[in-house]
C-alpha cells in the first residue's frame, strides 16, 4: 500500500520566521516561506524555504529521520550551500550523499511543486506471521584479516579486520526464519574510504600513516596515544550503522545488499545456504552469477542454470550483489556458527528483533614484566526478542575479549597490531615473564585474527573470581532480565548495582557507599539480588565492557517480526 507524502505549501506575507542557520536576521518585505518535502536515507525530509522573488533567503530543516553522526554534514552545510548560490544547483556532501539529495529535492518540492512533486513513501508491510513448533536463536560472528585495499602514497600498505556476525531464529528442523547480519569492518587511518572505522594500533607502536580528508595523500600519522586508541574504538560502527554513506559499486548500500540476501535465504537450512553458495555465486569471487559475465568460467557456470535458476537470481542480484565470501568477510561462515551455537527459546512470540554491538578499549589488565603495558579491546554483542511493548522476551549476549600477547591469561584471543608495526611482547607460557616478540609478518597478523574466539566459545576455559563460568555469570543476567525494557533495564542498574564497578549489589559490603545503596532496598530487591548474585557478579559495565548499552543497541536497531510459537 502507498500513501502520498502530505506537503503543506503555505503562499504567505511573513511577518516573522523561525531563527535558522540560513535566515536573514532581517526579513524582507516580499518575502513568501514555502514547505517542502524530499527523501532521504532515513524517510521525509521537510524544509522551510523562504523566498524573495527569485531570491532563496533561507532554508531551515523542520523535520527529519537521517543518522545521527552521519547526516550531520548535510544537514548544516546543505542549506547554507544553497542559499549561497541562491541554487539547488550544489554538490552533495561526501559521506553524506542521500540526505544531501532529499534536502535538495524539498527545497524544489518548496519552489516548484509541480516539476519536483511530493515522493511518494512506500508504507511499510506489516510482517508476515511466521509459526513455528520450536524455534532455536543462534549467533555466530567471523572473523578474517585483509591485507588492503591497496596501499598509501607512501607505499605503507593496508589493513583491515571484518567481522561479520549473524544473529538467526531457526525453526525445529533448522530453517531460517528470520535473519539479522551486521559487519564491523575496520581499517587502519591510510585507507581513503571516508566513513571507514580506524584503528592505528596500540599505544606505544608509533601511530600509523593517515589520510585525514581522503584524498589518497598521507597527512601524517594518526597520535601514538591513549587518547586516540580510545577514540578510535569508540567511533567503530557497523555497516548497518553506516547505513546511507557505505554505499556499494550498484548504487545500493550494503544494508541494502545484505537485506536481500536475508529475504533469499529465509525457510533454507544452514546446508542449503552453503549449496546455494556453492550453485549460485561465481568461484573466482563468492558473488551471485549474473547474466553476460565476461568471465568463462563464470558465464559457463551461469549457462548451466535452468531458466527459473535464472530467474530467481535475476531476483535476488536485483538489489545483493556483493560477495558472501572474499576478503571483506566471510557471511556463510557467520550463519553457520549460529546455527551450531543455536538455542532453543522458551516464549510464545515476540513482535521485534534487533542486534546490537558495543565496542571499548581498556588499558590493562596490568603490564608485563618488562613495563610494557597490556592494552584490550572489548566487543559486547547483544541479541534480543522484544514483545510489542518492547519488553524482552528472549536475550542472548556474547563478548570478544582480545588483549595484546604480553597479558598472561590463557585462554585470551590476541592481537600485536598490524605487521610493520614490530610485533609485540608475547608472554609464550603464561608464567608472567615476557618470551620476546610475536612474528611481525602477515602470517601472524592472519593467524591471530582466525584464533579468535568468544567468551562463549571459550566456555569452560573462562572462570571468573567466584569459579563460576563467564557463560553462566551472562546466563543468570539474561534470565532476571527478561521481561525489563531497554529503560527499566538502564534503572534496574542504575539502582542495582555498585556506582563504583557496575557490579550487582550485595550484602555485606566494605565500601561505604555501596553498603548504603544496598541497605535503602527492601526486602524483596535484596531477595531478588540475593538470587541474581548467586550465580552473576560480574560487572555489567566497566572496563571489560558494557553489557547495558549492547542490549539498548538491539532496541534501537530493532526490526519488526510477527513471530508465533505454537
Amino acid at each position: 500500500m502507498k500513501k502520498l507524502l502530505v506537503l503543506l505549501l503555505a503562499f504567505a506575507m511573513a511577518f516573522s520566521m523561525a531563527a535558522c542557520s540560513t535566515a536573514p536576521e532581517e526579513e524582507p518585505a516580499d518575502a513568501v516561506t514555502l514547505t517542502g518535502v524530499g527523501e532521504g536515507f532515513g524517510g521525509p525530509i521537510e524544509v522551510k524555504v523562504m523566498m524573495a522573488g527569485d531570491t532563496i533567503k533561507g532554508v531551515e530543516i523542520v523535520s527529519h529521520s537521517e543518522t545521527p553522526g552521519i547526516s550531520d554534514p548535510a544537514i548544516e552545510e546543505t542549506p547554507a550551500a544553497i542559499v549561497e548560490a541562491n541554487s539547488t544547483e550544489v554538490d552533495a556532501v561526501s559521506g553524506a550523499t542521500y540526505t544531501s539529495d532529499g534536502i535538495i529535492y524539498a527545497v524544489n518540492n518548496a519552489i516548484d511543486p509541480d516539476t519536483y512533486p511530493a515522493p511518494v513513501e512506500e508504507e511499510p508491510e506489516d510482517p508476515s506471521e511466521v509459526t513455528a513448533s520450536d524455534v532455536y536463536l543462534g549467533f555466530g560472528i567471523s572473523n578474517m584479516g585483509r591485507k588492503g585495499p591497496g596501499a598509501d602514497n607512501e607505499e605503507v600498505q593496508v589493513w583491515s579486520i571484518n567481522q561479520v556476525l549473524a544473529s538467526v531464529l531457526f525453526d525445529g528442523e533448522g530453517r531460517i526464519l528470520e535473519m539479522n547480519v551486521d559487519q564491523l569492518e575496520i581499517a587502519t587511518p591510510n585507507y581513503d574510504g571516508d566513513g571507514m572505522p580506524h584503528f592505528s594500533g596500540f599505544p606505544g607502536q608509533g601511530g600509523y600513516n593517515w589520510d585525514e580528508n581522503h584524498d589518497e595523500v598521507v597527512d601524517g600519522k594518526t597520535p601514538d596515544t591513549e587518547e586516540n586508541f580510545f577514540a578510535e574504538i569508540d567511533g567503530w560502527m557497523t555497516k548497518r550503522e553506516r547505513g546511507d554513506s557505505y554505499v556499494m559499486g550498484n548504487g545500493k548500500t550494503w544494508v541494502e545488499h545484505m537485506d536481500g540476501f536475508q529475504k533469499a535465504f529465509a525457510g533454507m537450512t544452514v546446508e542449503e545456504v552453503k549449496d546455494w553458495f556453492d550453485d549460485y555465486t561465481s568461484d573466482r569471487n563468492g558473488r551471485p552469477l549474473k547474466d553476460g559475465s565476461e568471465d568463462a568460467e563464470d558465464k559457463a557456470k551461469y549457462d548451466a542454470l535452468t531458466d527459473d535458476e535464472k530467474a530467481m537470481l535475476a531476483d535476488v542480484t536485483s538489489s545483493a550483489t556483493m560477495s558472501l565470501n572474499d576478503s571483506h568477510g566471510d557471511i556463510v561462515a557467520a550463519i553457520e556458527l549460529a546455527y551450531e551455537n543455536r538455542k532453543p527459546l522458551e516464549i510464545e512470540e515476540a513482535s521485534s528483533y534487533g542486534l546490537g554491538i558495543a565496542s571499548m578499549g581498556r588499558k590493562g589488565p596490568g603490564a608485563d614484566n618488562e613495563e610494557v603495558q597490556v592494552w584490550s579491546i572489548n566487543q559486547v554483542v547483544a541479541n534480543s526478542l522484544f514483545d510489542e511493548e518492547g519488553k524482552l522476551v528472549a536475550l542472548h549476549v556474547d563478548q570478544m575479549e582480545i588483549a595484546t600477547p604480553n597479558y598472561d591469561g590463557d585462554g585470551m584471543p590476541h592481537f600485536s597490531g598490524f605487521p610493520g608495526q614490530g610485533g609485540y611482547n608475547f608472554d609464550e607460557d603464561h608464567d608472567e615473564v615476557v618470551d620476546g616478540k610475536t612474528p611481525d609478518t602477515e602470517e601472524n597478523f592472519f593467524a591471530e585474527i582466525d584464533g579468535w574466539m568468544t567468551k562463549r566459545e571459550r566456555g569452560d576455559s573462562y572462570v571468573m573470581g567466584n569459579g563460576k563460568t563467564w557463560v553462566e555469570h551472562m546466563d543468570k543476567f539474561e534470565e532476571a532480565f527478561i521481561g525489563m525494557t531497554a529503560e527499566e533495564l538502564e534503572d534496574w542498574f542504575d539502582k542495582y548495582t555498585s556506582d563504583r564497578n557496575g557490579r550487582p549489589l550485595k550484602d555485606g559490603s566494605d565500601d561505604a557507599e555501596d553498603k548504603a545503596k544496598y541497605d535503602a532496598l527492601t526486602d524483596d530487591e535484596k531477595a531478588m539480588l540475593a538470587d541474581v548474585t548467586s550465580a552473576a557478579t560480574m560487572s555489567l559495565n566497566d572496563s571489560h565492557g558494557d553489557i547495558i548499552a549492547a542490549i539498548k543497541a538491539s532496541y534501537e536497531n530493532r526490526k519488526d517480526i510477527d513471530l508465533k510459537i505454537e
